[in-house]
């Protein structure tokens, strides 16, 4: 995912005096399509208010728990048919739900906004029973459903979705000539913002999805998954039908309707010779400079496939989307607002003097197609399985296309972002939104872990095999814990990781090595400072052309021979995300 967020900091600490960043508060209005990208400018003497984790809504815990009717049925499949008037900014249409029963039960929950009006929820033919609280809808069967039976129910609906949050969640725009450019980007907010859905992370339909769009005739829709034509509904909408293969995340699930034009290509992955469908959709007065920059796709494949194996979703092919906004990772269905430049809207993103090479947006939401959709975080305290992990992408897409060296450039570029002011997983099952510091500091951890691996040949392969082997499932911190410590820790005679991991995404502050110099002749001691009592990561210091990789811990000072100067005594801080306190 990528937004905007705006932070005001002391210009000494930035690279340049642009500020701008990830995060997940809300987005003002949706700019004027086309418009160039407003420039965020720091303020001399101006402080940034505090990154603040809110305490849950009523509606938090609800979407945030899964609870007992959420917890005893496993989601198998939806079809979407949704009609769409642009004129009066509606929408009215049903949500067939397939499920199967996990355990006898006779209640099951699903979300829609109350700002919608639903109309009906029908079971064989029969209306079923509900409650509303929220969000939420508790469904009442009239009787108990047994464990293992398949069921569906369709959920009817209509009414006007409320424009909301940084990227309006379901915008009715216009393009320059006026027509409908209608759009759909609801990852805070909740799909269920714009349809019933079983709206939390744990649960993708296993079997995939069916979207059936009616649009006025002159437009068309293009949504996740394959293509499967249109049918003219003589009344003047014609109706897009989309085939989603796989498991798809609710907010994944996106509209882009306007007055598009289609072109395509194919790509064929250097290792299987696999071909991927390559469409791309753009407004008519931007469909060359569409050819131009869309060009970087199958650069971007090569690069992601080589480190984690094939695009995850080649039944249902790599769209790429001009929307009116800066993009986001809609499964296969990629939407871009980049204005056609590199960098972030024409800015260099890490200051750096690389992020000019490439187009950012197609970059860093592409990769979500591997970490965010084909693997997905089962609560969004753990989001930064998502956006920690692609940031890192985004560094090894610098390392394929033009090195290490300036790999390493572009990742330490990601520091003055960071901010350090509350731990990376929030609370669990809360609906609570992590820091920006998921992507930055993230990705900085990923960079961190490579270096104590110490081994380019091992972590190559270990981060394609940690992908492979969690491809289309949901996980928790937990499970990435667990399998790096089997992979490349204590299951394979190294370290316990589990404190790194800990340190870095459950404490807020970085570890900090601290040397101390002239307790002892030719000597200098050195220590952990960190939260995790147990942290004992290693790290290359002393000499930067034969450095030396020491193993300190928190508890005791150890020491080294060091006949140099305190100041000629240099730690690898490009390799290892680590403060640094000289006594």
């Amino acid at each position: 995912m990528f937004f905007l967020r705006i932070r005001v900091v002391m210009a000494a600490m930035l690279c340049c005096p642009v500020v701008s960043a990830f995060g997940q508060t809300a987005k003002p209005a949706t700019p004027a399509p086309q418009a160039s990208a407003q420039k965020l400018v720091t303020t001399p003497g101006r402080v940034r208010p505090p990154d603040v984790l809110k305490p849950p809504t009523e509606d938090d815990l609800l979407r945030g728990a899964y609870g007992p009717y959420r917890a005893n049925n496993d989601l198998l499949f939806y079809h979407l048919k949704l009609r769409v008037d642009p004129d009066t900014k509606s929408i009215a249409g049903t949500n067939l739900v397939r499920f199967r029963m996990l355990q006898d039960g006779q209640k099951i929950q699903l979300e829609l906004t109350p700002e919608l009006t639903l109309d009906s929820i029908t079971w064989q033919g029969k209306a079923l029973t509900y409650t509303r609280q929220q969000r939420s809808l508790f469904i009442q069967f009239p009787q108990t459903q047994p464990r293992g039976k398949v069921e569906e129910i369709t959920v009817a609906y209509h009414g006007q979705p409320v424009t909301q949050g940084r990227f309006g969640c379901f915008s009715f725009d216009k393009d320059k000539e006026g027509k409908p450019w209608i759009t759909t980007a609801c990852e805070e907010e909740g799909a269920s913002v714009w349809w019933p859905n079983k709206d939390q992370w744990r649960d993708e339909p296993q079997d995939g999805m069916l979207i059936d769009v009616a649009v006025p005739n002159g437009l068309i829709d293009v949504s996740n998954g394959r293509a499967e034509g249109s049918t003219p509904l003589g009344d003047g909408y014609t109706e897009w039908h989309w085939h989603v293969h796989y498991p798809i995340n609710n907010y994944d699930v996106a509209l882009n309707i306007g007055e598009f034009q289609h072109f395509d290509g194919v790509h064929i992955n250097k290792q299987t010779g696999q071909k991927t469908t390559l469409d791309y959709y753009a407004l008519p007065e931007d469909l060359d400079k569409a050819k131009v920059q869309f060009a970087q796709v199958p650069e971007m494949l090569d690069a992601y496939e080589h480190y984690f194996g094939e695009y995850p979703f080649d039944e249902d092919g790599y769209k790429l989307i001009e929307v009116p906004y800066a993009g986001m990772e809609h499964q296969s269905a990629v939407a871009y607002g980049n204005h056609f430049t590199n960098g972030y809207y024409g800015r260099d993103w890490t200051g750096v003097g690389i992020s000019m090479k490439f187009d950012f947006i197609i970059i860093h939401e592409s990769g979500h197609e591997w970490f965010g959709n084909a693997i997905t975080a089962r609560d969004r305290s753990d989001m930064w399985i998502h956006e920690g992990w692609t940031t890192y992408m985004e560094v090894l897409y610098v390392e394929y296309r033009w090195g290490r060296a300036d790999a390493i450039r572009y990742v330490n570029g990601l520091k003055p972002k960071v901010q350090n002011e509350r731990p990376i997983i929030p609370p669990r099952f809360t609906n609570a939104e992590p820091p920006q510091d998921q992507y930055f500091k993230g990705a900085l951890m990923l960079n961190t872990l490579r270096s104590v691996i110490g081994d380019d040949k091992k972590w190559f392969a270990d981060i394609h095999d940690f992908y492979q082997h969690f491809k289309y499932q949901t996980i928790m911190t937990e499970d990435v814990v667990s399998w790096w410590n089997q992979r490349a820790g204590t299951g394979n005679g190294g370290m316990d990781l589990t404190p790194f991991f800990n340190q870095y995404l459950r404490h807020k502050d970085i570890p900090t090595l601290e040397l101390r110099f002239g307790s002892a002749p030719g000597q200098v001691e050195y220590r952990w400072k960190a939260d995790e009592p147990a942290f004992a990561m290693p790290i290359e210091v002393g000499d930067p052309q034969h450095w030396t990789k020491v193993k300190p811990v928190t508890t005791e000072w150890k020491s080294m021979p060091w006949a140099g100067t305190p100041q000629s005594f240099q730690v690898a801080t490009d390799l290892y995300y680590v403060n640094v306190v000289k006594e």
